[in-house]
């Protein structure tokens, strides 16, 4: 069974349609490639894709673990490089409570840092990923 259905819209433009629930999202080409940039680009689905992963399986192990991290954010930097054009380096920093372990702050970072999209990447794309456990 297909997990999303891609549309192109014309104008350098997807519409993009999850088939389990019908969520949908829109990407557009970014202002140094053609695009528009009114829109997540797709290599930008890939770098928020990582803090997605990560936040998520943190949640569930936090969940495991009796651990509230409602609240917490990540904000994504993404840089690009040419020749061929690809995405050079993804840098995360969550912002997480501060009323967790020690203990529990070392099982949920390497969750974080074992998550699926994580291990999907590809080797060459750095990644530099920040948690700042003192945030709220």
């Amino acid at each position: 069974m297909s997990t999303a259905k891609v549309r192109y819209l014309g104008e350098l433009r997807t519409e993009n349609i999850h088939l389990g629930s019908g969520n949908a999202y829109v990407t557009d080409a970014p202002l140094d490639n053609n695009g528009r940039g009114e829109a997540f680009s797709p290599t930008d689905t890939v770098a928020t894709g990582l803090a997605n992963c990560m936040l998520t399986v943190m949640g569930i192990k936090a969940r495991d673990l009796e651990v509230d991290l409602t609240n917490s954010t990540a904000d994504v930097t993404k840089t690009m490089a040419s020749n061929p054009r690809r995405i050079a380096k993804i840098e995360v920093v969550l912002s997480l409570p501060a009323n967790i372990s020690e203990k529990h702050k070392k099982i949920l970072e390497n969750t974080a840092m074992t998550c699926p999209v994580h291990n999907s990447l590809h080797p060459d794309i750095e990644r530099h990923v920040q948690f700042n456990w003192d945030s709220f």
